[in-house]
């Protein structure tokens, strides 16, 4: 209990003083919560903290972010937005990947090392595109729109590329994976039904998931939260709010899918539902302060002594891959 309030309070005094500088400063709230992390790392290094742990759990902010974007969007506002998402969002992640694996293969790379690094680089960070839009009231603009149709492509083409890439893997890091993710699970069986069927058995499976997620959102959330506002508890609505997006986003690691994703499409779904004000407000605190903590343990994880090792190749990649693509 010490321990976790000692933690808690390292946190939230790092981003409570980091955040307003940088905004005030007009760097964003991103880099104030990176910039936190960064100043508390001593710290957290000196108590044994697992800053890796503390990132997986707050990733969950990403999912709640998406699941309230998608309440912003009707069904018929994502359909007028097809062209992009496949046009714009398609284009952009087929040419970095091109891109990206030819220049790796001028310096030496085969091409299965070269095309799994292409396909890295053609995706972005969700979270902090989406937070920066969101600041600075450009979500709804032609730009905030059309990023976030590449964003959303991006996530939906995580799926086939999270199948594709072990494909490219080299036979003696397959074995190094194989070891490290069996000393990663500690004897626990994976949550995932998917691992072990047929590719067409994935496929009825993958689509029966989302039809369910349809499903519930178009027919059962409005009785179940009848049901549950009839009890006049504020707190009981909150937790059945983040009962539905756990429900969701565990329902998608047990397909094979993105969380988010699955989020996302519940969102969309709940858009016209007259409790959709409700799910937004009691949902968004919870997503700021996981965003924020997420953000915090980025910054607290980064590597300085390779950073200070190789500052140049560090540097020079960064450069490259925040050019324009």
């Amino acid at each position: 209990m010490d321990g976790f309030l000692l933690l808690a309070f390292l946190f939230l005094i790092a981003g409570v003083i980091a955040v307003p500088i940088a905004s005030r400063l007009g760097l964003g709230s991103v880099l104030g919560y990176l910039l936190a992390g960064i100043a508390i790392s001593p710290i957290l290094g000196w108590l044994h903290v697992d800053v890796v742990s503390i990132q997986h759990f707050a990733e969950f902010g990403v999912v709640m972010m998406l699941f309230l974007v998608g309440l912003e969007l009707e069904p018929q506002v994502l359909w007028k937005m097809r062209a992009k998402l496949l046009g714009l969002g398609g284009l952009q992640v087929v040419v970095t990947a091109v891109l990206v694996t030819a220049i790796a293969m001028a310096f030496g790379y085969t091409w299965t090392v070269a095309l799994a690094i292409g396909l890295v680089f053609s995706l972005s960070s969700t979270a902090i595109v989406l937070q920066t839009l969101n600041e600075k009231g450009l979500m709804r603009s032609d730009g905030g729109q059309s990023s976030f149709s590449v964003l959303l492509f991006q996530d939906i083409a995580v799926i086939p590329m999270l199948a594709f890439i072990p494909l490219l893997a080299l036979p003696e890091l397959q074995e190094l994976a194989a070891a490290a993710h069996g000393a990663d699970d500690g004897g626990h069986a994976s949550l995932s039904l998917v691992d072990r069927v047929s590719g067409w058995q994935r496929a009825l499976i993958t689509v029966g998931a989302i039809a369910f997620v349809f499903i519930v959102g178009s027919y059962l959330t409005r009785p179940i939260f009848r049901f549950i506002a009839m009890a006049k508890l504020r707190e009981l609505f909150t937790a059945a709010a983040l009962l539905m997006v756990i429900a969701i986003a565990l329902l998608m690691v047990v397909v094979g899918l993105s969380p988010a994703l699955g989020t996302f499409l519940a969102g969309v779904v709940l858009a016209n539902s007259e409790y959709r004000h409700e799910l937004e407000s009691d949902i968004a605190p919870f997503k700021g302060l996981l965003l924020g903590v997420f953000f915090i343990s980025v910054g607290a994880g980064i590597d300085f002594e390779l950073l200070l090792g190789r500052p140049g190749l560090i540097f020079g990649l960064a450069a490259a891959l925040m050019a324009p693509r």
